[in-house]
């Protein structure tokens, strides 16, 4: 069972959090304060360079599609398992592009996964014990290896997300991968793939963007060490689009370890962005990131932001409780487009207002290529209200896609999160100190008011025997 931490604001399972600083000598993942991770324990080290390729077009949409480099570290106290395919005793590697913009984070990219074949033994995240010489298929206790980021989009070497269960990080190292539409540019396929319009510096003033890169291997799952895999880094974009390879991405700052790109939005905004972890019994890991803000026209907008770290039995429906008197405008929804090729669809889920609740739904598990919050993925659930949300966090759930196993019998998660409040009773003609009651004290104001102004209850500018007769019938 895992515990929760509050770190600069930001709460998060048991995982260590690194906040604002990269570390030579990585802090474990595995919530024991520190000391090494029992068994192997791999993390991302770093984010050191981004591959860029050739640009196309597809469905009437201009792409530019990546690659980031990882330099992995197992700090673990047990070797790493590091064969190539079709061996499924080695690491599969992700890639994601997030933007925060107008104070909001989306997930602009998603790339297939990269499958390790060899680790080098090196010492970025400190002392290494090296499992052998060159470049042998075990990663050391301590050691690091580098992939660059041509490797890591070399589409050889990039296989689908869809076999991989990543709550077991077990997967078939022969399975098929889909086949890419015709129309899909060879340029952009399986590799991070973004919308031009994402990227334009004209269109996107103001934004930010991060890489986000995350390892995933069985031994590491097996040992529990398996929520502390992503790390993130800042990036910045060029100014110019190149016809044959988009816009320049450079990173900036630092890598930071053990933490998934939704921490950034935190980061960014804090005391305004609230991010916790759940844990789903016998599967893998949910973040739910929100934030609240005034609207210029007296409403308030919620957004909520579901991040998949490694369940398997993904998100289908989200649910947050709406009270009576509450009105709802701009209901929003948004998700990473699936274009480079995995197969799945891009519908977006089902919105409904009833019993007391606004509800996102996603299509059912009988189609198996549904718009699912799969791992590794980022959703948004958005509305406004005529309501500030209320002084403490009420209750949100998000419902499981996948049905219920035997290791794995929950249906949904409830989460805590700004929810909007109770509206105000409407003002009770006559009560006049809004106490919420007619009575005594409400008549003698009526009456010593009686003939001016002051008692007038219709708002006809008098206090006489109408007004007396409508506090009359307002007694409580």
């Amino acid at each position: 069972m895992k515990t929760s931490l509050t770190l600069g604001g930001l709460l998060l399972g048991s995982t260590a959090i690194l906040l604002g600083q990269f570390q030579a000598t990585a802090v474990p993942g595995g919530g024991d304060g520190g000391t090494a991770s029992i068994g192997p324990d791999v993390i991302v080290g770093a984010i050191p360079d981004v591959s860029r390729y050739a640009p196309g077009t597809y469905q009437g949409t201009e792409y530019a599609s990546y690659a980031f480099g990882t330099t992995s570290c197992n700090i673990g106290t047990a070797q790493l398992q590091w064969q190539p395919n079709p061996s499924n005793l080695h690491p599969t590697i992700p890639q994601n592009l997030f933007r925060i913009k107008n104070g909001v984070i989306e997930q602009i990219g998603l790339s297939w996964c990269k499958h390790g074949f060899c680790a080098l033994q090196g010492t970025l995240c400190g002392a290494c014990i090296p499992a052998g010489a060159g470049c042998p298929t075990v990663l050391g206790i301590g050691c690091s290896d580098p992939y660059t980021s041509s490797l890591n989009g070399g589409q050889s070497d990039l296989k689908g997300r869809g076999p991989i269960n990543a709550s077991t990080g077990v997967f078939s190292g022969t399975y098929t991968d889909p086949t890419a539409p015709a129309a899909l540019p060879t340029s952009l396929r399986e590799r991070c793939m973004v919308a031009r319009s994402d990227l334009d510096p004209a269109q996107n003033v103001g934004a930010t963007y991060y890489a986000e890169c995350q390892y995933l291997h069985q031994a590491d799952a097996a040992a529990l060490n398996d929520d502390n895999n992503a790390s993130y880094r800042k990036l910045t974009v060029g100014a110019t689009w190149s016809t044959t390879a988009g816009y320049a991405l450079t990173l900036t700052g630092a890598t930071f370890q053990q933490q998934p790109a939704i921490a950034a939005w935190a980061a960014e905004f804090p005391g305004s962005v609230g991010v916790k972890s759940y844990d789903i019994a016998g599967d893998g890991r949910f973040l739910l990131g929100y934030r609240v803000t005034a609207n210029a026209n007296g409403t308030w907008h919620y957004e909520y932001a579901i991040h998949n770290l490694n369940s398997d039995r993904c998100g289908g429906s989200f649910s947050v409780p709406i009270p009576p008197g509450v009105t709802l405008t701009n209901i929003g929804f948004k998700s990473p487009s699936y274009n480079n090729g995995e197969g799945y669809t891009n519908a977006p889920w089902t919105v409904t207002q009833a019993d007391g609740a606004v509800t996102w739904t996603c299509e059912p598990n009988t189609n198996a290529s549904a718009n699912a919050l799969r791992w590794a993925t980022l959703y948004n659930f958005r509305f406004d209200a005529n309501v500030a949300p209320q002084a403490n966090l009420g209750s949100v759930t998000l419902g499981l896609w996948k049905a219920p196993t035997a290791t794995s019998t929950a249906t949904s998660a409830v989460m805590g999160a700004q929810i909007p409040s109770i509206p105000a009773p409407p003002p009770i003609a006559g009560d006049f100190n809004n106490d919420g009651f007619v009575n005594a004290t409400d008549l003698a104001n009526l009456l010593n008011g009686w003939g001016t102004a002051s008692g007038d209850v219709n708002s006809d500018g008098n206090t006489d025997a109408t007004d007396l007769s409508i506090l009359l019938n307002n007694w409580s």
